[in-house]
């Protein structure tokens, strides 16, 4: 399910799984309200936090665990305690036969499902199964201003420099190892658990359970759990140590277990990949991540530019276009200089609060962001933070705050009309991703007006004009 973004389109959103496991091959989505933490999925109580001193300069040589080979979990097997809930004990005595029929360790398969209960979250009948759907989340029911005003932040670029400091023999091996800035993977630390404090305070295998058994992601949270028992029967980490946030997360930065298993790393060569209280782990299990997701290594995520004033915004249209035909039509980096890349890099314009806001080329690295977060403001919050991280700070423009931004219930209507007059919105989702961006967008063309695609009141008053008249 890991995705990474090909070359000409970055605005399609994430499928209704997405919606509350986030990017789920690495972490899943936005928790509830943690304070400072938006975009991760961690509990409410802050964990033991992490060792405070890196291992000794030993010349590690970070790499996948190898666990206890050769020796065979063992442990009790019989009959479970009864969970309280009738569908969730015949659910499980049903699913325990399946896991053992596909080679998994009865000793483990009992430990992992014994002791599951139901969770509120999931199985109360008070639980409202529309909340959890992508509108809802931090990354897409914000304003990005005021998503970004809770992801970056004075304190994590403050915590960010210290533990930059904390860890420095630690990031020297992982950028020589992986080929990834220390910055961005010290970013998506500090979005996922701000910096390891707040983890998540449920046990994975329980989160894993009650999703089973509330049924609408049941194949998906079964083959979590498989993947939480070879975790287990390979001995990379112990069945205590399986905590999660709400949605089955685990660790510092936030890894579902599929994940955990294709790319957590040892960095001490203990043989185990503990992501969830040592440090040098969790970084060399996200820096792995995001090494094999294609990251490029002191190369740009993004360079907020300048446009001239007869600019033509329909140019925001989620395509890559090479450096050279960018730098032809006017755009120049805002904060003066070069861009620093050559004419044959591909660049795709994003207006993330349209022509009035601040404006981005977006290049390779911003894909990589979001494999962890399929967000485009989860990706540009770990941006700023890694570029913050580096000294530089931004955005430079200001946000259009003036600017009424529309409801969940004003952009279905805005795609609606736009459908009704023959411009292409796709679903009436009340979500306003590319179909809906590209149709305004045409919209607007054809009548003349300012071509960014933003769903704004002022665009909505234009377009049921148009449908009125």
């Amino acid at each position: 399910m890991t995705k990474s973004p090909s070359m000409p389109r970055r605005w399609a959103m994430a499928a209704a799984l997405s919606a509350l496991i986030g990017a789920c091959a690495a972490t899943p989505q936005a928790s509830p309200s943690n304070p400072g933490t938006p975009g991760t999925d961690t509990g409410s109580i802050p964990a033991t936090p992490p060792p405070s001193s890196p291992p000794p300069a030993a010349g590690p040589q970070p790499g996948d665990p190898v666990g206890t080979p050769g020796v065979a979990f063992s442990g009790a097997t019989g009959t479970y305690t009864p969970s309280g809930n009738r569908d969730m004990d015949i659910w499980r005595e049903d699913f325990t036969a399946r896991a053992e029929a596909q080679g998994r360790n009865p000793a483990v398969v009992y430990a992992i499902l014994e002791g599951i209960s139901p969770l509120d979250l999931y199985l109360s009948e008070d639980v409202n199964v529309a909340s959890t759907g992508i509108a809802d989340q931090a990354e897409f029911a914000k304003a990005i201003w005021d998503y970004l005003r809770t992801a970056v932040t004075t304190y994590r670029f403050e915590t960010g420099a210290e533990k930059l400091a904390e860890y420095d023999a630690v990031f020297d091996v992982l950028e020589q190892t992986y080929g990834v800035d220390r910055e961005a993977i010290s970013a998506i630390w500090a979005m996922e658990t701000n910096y390891g404090s707040y983890i998540g305070n449920y046990d994975a295998a329980n989160t894993l359970s009650n999703m089973a058994v509330e049924g609408r992601r049941r194949s998906f949270a079964e083959g979590q759990l498989l993947a939480l028992m070879k975790i287990v029967e390979n001995g990379f980490a112990d069945r205590e140590q399986l905590g999660s946030g709400w949605a089955g997360a685990m660790g510092q930065t936030q890894f579902m277990p599929t994940t955990y298993l294709a790319y957590a790393q040892d960095y001490d060569g203990d043989g185990h990949a503990n992501i969830w209280n040592y440090a040098p782990d969790a970084l060399a299990s996200a820096a792995h991540y995001l090494s094999a997701s294609g990251y490029q290594m002191g190369e740009p995520w993004g360079i907020e530019v300048l446009a001239p004033s007869n600019f033509d915004w329909s140019y925001a249209d989620g395509n890559d276009r090479r450096m050279a035909t960018w730098r032809s039509l006017g755009l120049s980096p805002i904060r003066g200089g070069s861009f620093g890349v050559d004419d044959a890099t591909y660049a795709e314009l994003w207006l993330p609060a349209g022509a009035t806001g601040p404006k981005y080329l977006l290049f390779k690295n911003f894909d990589v962001f979001k494999t962890y977060n399929n967000a485009n403001s989860y990706a540009l919050a770990v941006g700023l933070l890694t570029d913050g991280l580096q000294g530089k700070y931004g955005p430079v423009a200001a946000w259009p705050t003036d600017i009424p931004r529309l409801t969940n219930r004003e952009v279905m209507t805005l795609q609606q009309t736009l459908n009704d007059l023959g411009y292409s919105a796709g679903p009436v989702d009340g979500i306003a991703g590319s179909g809906t961006k590209a149709a305004l967008q045409a919209f607007q063309k054809d009548r003349g007006m300012v071509a960014d695609g933003y769903a704004s009141k002022p665009a909505l008053e234009a377009v049921l004009a148009a449908a009125g008249s």
